[in-house]
């Protein structure tokens, strides 16, 4: 959640949060269509439609990519899976209105600027990049190997970044296949990283069976560098709850 009207992805996280906070989102920016994130958008917005409409809210804007938004229409904003909101409670005056996004875009939310960065996802995805006072919050989205993510993070003064690893590397076979990342491949996409770059570097998307395993072997690679000129990095690990400021 950027400040309490912006939140990135919908999965089950949303839950943590009081009908109060969720009746404050006023923008939902989706990086891809899989269910863990979108899951409790539909659920939301039922949550606290009565609320937006009472108080004439404006439309929850929801920002994806096309094919993001193609899949939600299709898949569960249906009438089967569960009701249209972009038509209630009519279609000029709806609880929720997507806004199709491309990558590179930069984005006017809330008064943010919040640029769209590229995702290599077994279905079409983007990451994005906040501009804060400090620097830039940068989140990877689901993502595997990604060049074209770091030549344009190289660019930007980051702040914080946070990026994927879905799986340790006794499964990293699978990672590849879901394109995912796992602590092999987290090294190498980390050493991409400009050397005058230093910045905090948090995990998420970690599987829960396997988080303590990652988060080990990710810092027994971290300490072990690929190469003598490569440096040490402050990575941790993101939980629910953190507050950062930038």
């Amino acid at each position: 959640m950027l400040d309490d009207d912006v939140l990135v992805d919908a999965g089950t996280g949303v839950g943590d949060l009081s009908l109060d906070e969720m009746a404050r989102v006023n923008h939902v920016l989706l990086t891809h269509s899989h269910l863990d994130h979108v899951a409790s958008l539909p659920l939301m917005l039922d949550a606290v439609a009565a609320r937006r409409l009472a108080a004439g809210a404006e439309p929850l804007q929801v920002r994806a990519l096309q094919s993001t938004i193609d899949a939600l229409k299709a898949h569960i904003f249906n009438n089967l899976i569960w009701p249209d909101f972009s038509t209630i409670p009519s279609a000029d005056t709806p609880l929720m209105r997507c806004v199709p996004i491309t990558v590179g875009e930069v984005l006017q939310v809330g008064g943010k600027a919040i640029e769209v960065l590229p995702a290599v996802h077994t279905v079409p995805a983007v990451g994005f990049a906040a501009a804060t006072t400090s620097g830039h919050w940068v989140f990877s989205g689901d993502t595997e190997r990604n060049p074209a993510f770091w030549q344009r993070i190289n660019q930007l003064p980051v702040a914080l970044l946070i990026i994927e690893t879905a799986f340790s590397d006794r499964e990293k076979d699978l990672a590849r296949r879901s394109l995912h990342l796992a602590p092999g491949t987290l090294a190498e996409e980390l050493d991409q990283i400009d050397r005058n770059q230093r910045y905090p570097i948090y995990i998420t998307h970690t599987k829960p069976a396997e988080t303590g395993l990652i988060m080990e072997e990710i810092r027994r690679f971290d300490d072990s560098p690929n190469r003598p000129d490569d440096v040490r990095h402050d990575i941790r690990w993101l939980s629910a709850g953190q507050t950062f400021e930038l």
